[in-house]
């Protein structure tokens, strides 16, 4: 893998763009996604926009990965994020997902099996619009969070209110509806609102209040994106 990552980051070297996640320069960002987004994918690590926005909000906005003992849960770990949290001393880091097998622990988020504030930190990105049950998933990860923990909770935002219906089931009334074959819901501007519910106070930190205007450019990500750090009321 190592290998293979070195190779890439020499056949597409440049000056053009650059990866925070892996620390790459190249020529520029691949296309990707349905509708294709151009400059969003990097070539070497496969990160996008959301990933390298989190990665350089973590290394300017937190203490949470200064080397002291700290317990992390990642929810369907993104692989070029998961390579630079496994090698952050002090940190027992979980990865967990319900079909991934490279994940270290198979996790369903509405029933975690790790006591109450267990977890510093949890990163669970694009994972509710997946859940059937996301109001329980988040109170349970409410639960697992420690008393003075955070946890970044992405999830897209493509409306005003979160619209959901559970009578669609089937994949391609699936991806009609809500955009993807395996999404239940297109999340609203009230999503923020359910976090709440869950018991989290909610800080929406955007990524202009991190990001330069031309960093944002050579980074390729989205200054306008909110990163939403929930941390526990009930403490």
């Amino acid at each position: 893998m190592k290998a293979m990552r070195w190779a890439r980051r020499v056949y597409y070297f440049g000056l053009g763009r650059f990866c925070p996640a892996c620390r790459s320069s190249v020529r520029r960002f691949s296309t990707f996604g349905q509708p294709a987004r151009p400059d969003a994918m990097c070539p070497v690590c496969g990160s996008l926009e959301r990933h390298r926005l989190v990665w350089l909000f973590l290394q300017r906005r937190s203490d949470r990965l200064d080397g002291r003992p700290r317990r992390m849960l990642h929810v369907a770990p993104e692989r070029c994020l998961e390579s630079r949290f496994r090698k952050i001393p002090g940190l027992d880091y979980v990865s967990a997902d319900l079909d991934d097998p490279a994940a270290l622990i198979r996790l369903d988020i509405t029933d975690i099996p790790y006591p109450d504030n267990y977890f510093d930190i949890i990163h669970c990105s694009h994972v509710l619009e997946h859940v059937d049950d996301d109001r329980r998933a988040m109170r349970e990860l409410h639960r697992v969070l420690a008393n003075d923990g955070w946890a970044i909770l992405q999830v897209p935002i493509g409306a005003a209110e979160t619209y959901e219906d559970p009578t669609v089931t089937d994949p391609n009334d699936r991806e009609r509806v809500f955009g993807q074959s395996d999404h239940v819901r297109i999340y609203g501007l009230d999503y923020y609102d359910r976090l709440s519910a869950a018991g989290f106070a909610v800080e929406r930190v955007e990524g202009s209040e991190f990001v330069s205007e031309d960093e944002g450019r050579r980074n390729a990500v989205n200054l306008g994106e909110v990163i939403p750090v929930c941390r526990r009321t009930d403490c």
